[in-house]
């Protein structure tokens, strides 16, 4: 039999069954369109906290104060001592030779007002650097200079959020605005940078001189935190390392459950999500896994009351000069036709769940060839798989008995 021939039998004997073969395709359309939405739900994933460790900054190194550590036989949250000094983050910078910018860091939550306009928002207070480590580009104006943080001069930054808020359209560069009733001119606008790492929203923010947050604002002497920027993305895990060192003969700290700061790597804040997110892919490629299964077994199920159905034909077909092996080429082709249809219509479903969880829920997904040639040859696997037994089981029945069959 030409293969052409196979095909149009293989077609003829779906259709004259076409809600037996529709429901039978059904588990295999389920099947393939779970693979297709969970790797887009997964690759994007992936995508949006590659982009996020990319907007937190350049090969970025952060020193808080605090740790998780035990002190005394008490665990101390970050941020809840106030041991870390303007003197380390110097050290940090002078002696670590694989850092090349270091901005100290204060932060606090303050109203800010603007004529009429008011919202409640995150100061946060760093040096000349502090932009270039982050890898915040300025939208307008320009950034603060090293003798505004020298002198503590009451000028910031507006994040895309705070200005919008503040301003609504208007170019706030060269406004006065007052951060718990203390003036501040606005000398530039940030780019806008989106959602963080964690949910929380980076253009909700006024940058400023630590300096001015720290005397004027806040009233501490000491720093919350540090950010360093390595001097390459393979010497971020160096870096860390050595300013642990550092600290720990800095604060004569030998057992490290007596740490006061704790040093973390984006990277390494990044690291739980991508554990979540490989675990509920996991999951659920697991659910999408067992649907093909369970579709391949229909496919099987279907197709030996096939056989049974038709062991006249399949006689009547030996009888005229059909070989074992035209038969076993038909029943196959019928169980690759069955999934194969199925395959690409659970692609195209798939698709469309991907983005409509991206477009009603916001979810981010990424659709790649790589998933949809995945799913299409799990779905002719399946049909490979789960057709082979019923078609050599009609290819291996006698003529004679078969002519026979009632």
């Amino acid at each position: 039999m030409k293969l052409a021939n196979t095909a149009s039998i293989s077609f003829a004997a779906l259709r004259r069954n076409k809600v037996r073969s529709s429901l039978t395709a059904l588990g295999v359309i389920i099947g393939v369109a779970s693979v297709i939405a969970m790797i887009a739900l997964s690759t994007g994933a992936r995508s949006a906290i590659d982009q996020q460790i990319q907007s937190a900054g350049t090969n970025v190194v952060y020193i808080s104060a605090g740790s998780m550590g035990r002190q005394a036989g008490v665990r101390q949250g970050t941020g809840s001592t106030q041991t870390f000094t303007l003197e380390d983050a110097n050290a940090i910078r002078d002696q670590v030779p694989t850092v090349v910018k270091m901005t100290p860091v204060v932060r606090g939550r303050a109203q800010v007002i603007a004529g009429d306009q008011n919202w409640n928002t995150q100061a946060e207070g760093g040096n000349e650097d502090y932009l270039a480590i982050r890898n915040w580009p300025v939208a307008s104006g320009s950034n603060f200079t090293a003798r505004d943080v020298q002198i503590a001069d009451k000028v910031c930054l507006l994040g895309a959020t705070v200005a919008e808020m503040l301003f609504a359209g208007q170019d706030p560069v060269g406004q006065i605005i007052r951060v718990k009733n203390l003036p501040f001119r606005v000398v530039g606008v940030l780019a806008a940078k989106g959602q963080g790492q964690w949910g929380d929203d980076q253009d909700d923010i006024v940058v400023a001189p630590y300096t001015t947050l720290q005397k004027k604002l806040l009233g501490i002497t000491y720093i919350q935190r540090a950010m360093v920027s390595a001097a390459r993305p393979e010497t971020v895990e160096e870096t860390a390392v050595a300013i642990t060192r550092l600290m720990r003969q800095r604060h004569r700290i030998n057992n490290p459950e007596d740490d006061d700061f704790s040093v973390r790597t984006v990277e390494e804040m990044a690291q739980t999500r991508v554990q979540l997110a490989d675990t509920m892919t996991g999951l659920l490629m697991s659910v999408a896994s067992v649907s093909l299964l369970v579709g391949g077994i229909g496919i099987m199920n279907i197709m030996l009351v096939s056989v049974t159905e038709r062991t006249r034909e399949i006689g009547l077909r030996m009888a005229v000069g059909a070989r074992t092996r035209d038969i076993l080429r038909q029943f196959l082709a019928e169980a690759i036709t069955l999934s194969i249809l199925g395959g690409l219509v659970g692609i195209a479903l798939g698709v469309g769940v991907s983005t409509t969880l991206t477009q009603t829920l916001g979810w981010p997904t990424e659709i790649t060839s790589t998933s949809i040639v995945l799913a299409f040859g799990f779905a002719a696997t399946v049909g490979v798989f789960f057709g082979y037994y019923p078609a050599r089981k009609a290819a291996s029945l006698d003529p004679i008995d078969a002519l026979r069959y009632e």
